[in-house]
C-alpha cells in the first residue's frame, strides 16, 4: 500500500503512513478482518513519538450483504462538501469495480455512521452479532481482566463465584484465544498465567464443572471403545451402551459410535427389552429413547453442517479466482468439507465437467499446501529419519539456505519442551541434530566471510 503524508494528531507536524480509507470486500476479502481488528491507519511520529491511529473519512462495503457505510471523524472539523467529495470519490472507486449488474439502489444509499465504533457494530450486526451480544462479550473480556489482575487466588475464586453466571461456553472461547495471542506474541508470562486461571475457573465455576464432567464421559466413552478394540460388534457397543451410567456418556457414545448404531442395533435392544421385566425393562425402554433422540440429533446436525460445507463450497466455485474464493468466504476445512469436496470432484469427473473439475483440483491443491508442514518442520523430519551425522550434515548441505537464526532457535526450544516432558530421548535426539545444525551454521559462516 502507498505511503502517505498526513498530520500527526498530536503534534500537527507531517508524518508518512500507510492509510487506507476504502474497506471494499469486492477488492479485497480480508477487508473486514483488517477493519474488525484495528490494524489500520496506524502513525508513530519520529517528532513527537505519538502512535495511534489517524482520523480519516472510512467507507466500507459487502456487495453480498449490499451494505455500505461511511464515517467521517467529527475531530476533522471538515465541512458538509467536503465531506461529501471524499466520500463521492471513495464510493466512485466501489462501483468501478463492481461490475454493472451488481450496481443496485443500495450504492446510492449509503449509511452514515456518526462513531467508529458505531461503524463496526454495524458491520457485525450485518453477521448477526448484535449489539447485546458485543456487551456480553465486551462483560466477559471486562471480567478475564479482573481476574488477572486479582491480587491472589483466594480473591479470583471471589470474583468467579460473583460472575458464575457470566462463565459459559463463549467465555471459555474467549479465554481460550487471549492464551492463543499471548503464546503466538512470545509472552509466555502472560499466556502462563491466563492457563492457570482457566484452570481455575473450569475448577471454581458451575460451567466449568460441567465442562469437565462432560470431558470425562467422553475420554470415558472413547476408553471404552478402545478397550473392545478388533472385538467391537454390535453386540459389544449394546453392552458399553446398556453400561454407560448417565445420559452424557450415551451421548458421547452416539458421537463416537453412530455408525453401528442401525437398525440391527435397535432390533438387538428391543430384543434385550422383550427379554426382561420390571425396572429393568423401563430403564432399557428408556434409554432406548433417548439413543433415538441422540442419533437424530446427531444426523441433523451432521446433515446441517453437511449443507453448509456444500454451501462454502458454491460460494469458492462462484469466485473466479478460487484461492481467494476461499480466504473470501473462510471454509472451515474439516472431514466433513473435504468429504464434500470429494463428492464434487467425483461428480464432476462424472459429467465430464471440466472447467468445475479444473476449479475442485485447484482447491485440492491449495488445502494439501495449507495442511502440509512447513518446510522447516519437514527438514526437522528428514533429520531425524536419519542417525549418522554424515547423513545429517548431507542433508544440510542440500537444505543450507534454510538454516537460519529463525529455525536453529525453534529446534533448541522444542529440544528443551522435550526434554522436559514425558519424551525425554526424543528431546536428546532433537537437541544432538540442533548441535549438529548449530556446527554446520558456523562452518558456513566462516567459509562465507
Amino acid at each position: 500500500m502507498p505511503r502517505s503524508v498526513v498530520s500527526c494528531p498530536n503534534c500537527k507536524r507531517p508524518v508518512q503512513a500507510e492509510i487506507q480509507q476504502l474497506f471494499d470486500l469486492n477488492q479485497d476479502p480480508a477487508a473486514k478482518q483488517k477493519l474488525l481488528s484495528g490494524a489500520f491507519n496506524l502513525i508513530q511520529c519520529p517528532n513527537c513519538g505519538f502512535r495511534g491511529t489517524a482520523a480519516m473519512p472510512i467507507v466500507y462495503h459487502d456487495a453480498d450483504k449490499e451494505l455500505l457505510l461511511t464515517f467521517v471523524p467529527p475531530e476533522l472539523g471538515l465541512p458538509p462538501n467536503e465531506q461529501e467529495r471524499i466520500i463521492g470519490g471513495l464510493i466512485n472507486q466501489v462501483m468501478s469495480y463492481l461490475p454493472q449488474e451488481k450496481r443496485k439502489a443500495y450504492l446510492l444509499r449509503p449509511q452514515q455512521t456518526l462513531t467508529m465504533q458505531g461503524l463496526i457494530e454495524r458491520v457485525l450486526e450485518a453477521d448477526g452479532i448484535t449489539r447485546e451480544m458485543l456487551q456480553a462479550q465486551q462483560q466477559r473480556l471486562t471480567l478475564i481482566q479482573r481476574l488477572h489482575t486479582a491480587s491472589s487466588a483466594d480473591v479470583q475464586k471471589e470474583i468467579i463465584g460473583q460472575e458464575d453466571a457470566l462463565i459459559d461456553e463463549q467465555f471459555i472461547a474467549l479465554l481460550e484465544r487471549l492464551i492463543e495471542l499471548a503464546a503466538a506474541s512470545g509472552d509466555q508470562q502472560s499466556a502462563q498465567k491466563l492457563v492457570e486461571l482457566q484452570k481455575l475457573v473450569i475448577e471454581e465455576s458451575t460451567y466449568g464443572r460441567q465442562l469437565s464432567h462432560q470431558v470425562q464421559e467422553v475420554e470415558a466413552a472413547l476408553a471404552s471403545l478402545k478397550e473392545a478394540g478388533q472385538s467391537l460388534n454390535r453386540e459389544k457397543l449394546l453392552d458399553i451402551v446398556m453400561a454407560a451410567p448417565n445420559e452424557e456418556r450415551v451421548r458421547a457414545l452416539v458421537s463416537f459410535a453412530r455408525a453401528g448404531m442401525d437398525y440391527q442395533f435397535f432390533q438387538l435392544l428391543s430384543e434385550r427389552i422383550d427379554r426382561v421385566k420390571g425396572e429393568e425393562r423401563a430403564r432399557l425402554v428408556k434409554l432406548r429413547d433417548t439413543l433415538l433422540q441422540f442419533t437424530q440429533e446427531y444426523d441433523q446436525d451432521l446433515a446441517q453442517r453437511v449443507e453448509q460445507a456444500r454451501q462454502r463450497l458454491e460460494q469458492v466455485l462462484s469466485e473466479p479466482d478460487v484461492e481467494q474464493g476461499l480466504v473470501k468466504y473462510s471454509p472451515v476445512i474439516d472431514g466433513i468439507f473435504l468429504s464434500v469436496l470429494e463428492q464434487a470432484l467425483a461428480q464432476a469427473e462424472e459429467q465430464k465437467d471440466q472447467n468445475r473439475l479444473e476449479k475442485l483440483k485447484g482447491i485440492v491443491r491449495i488445502v494439501e499446501k495449507a495442511s502440509a508442514p512447513p518446510e522447516e518442520v519437514q527438514l526437522l523430519e528428514k533429520l531425524l529419519q536419519v542417525e549418522s551425522e554424515t547423513e545429517q550434515r548431507k542433508i544440510l548441505e542440500e537444505n543450507a539456505e534454510k538454516i537460519t537464526p529463525e529455525l536453529l532457535n525453534s529446534v533448541l526450544n522444542l529440544a528443551y519442551q522435550l526434554q522436559e516432558g514425558e519424551n525425554k530421548e526424543l528431546g536428546e535426539r532433537v537437541n544432538a541434530i540442533y548441535k549438529t545444525m548449530l556446527r554446520f551454521s558456523m562452518e558456513r559462516s566462516l567459509k562465507v566471510s
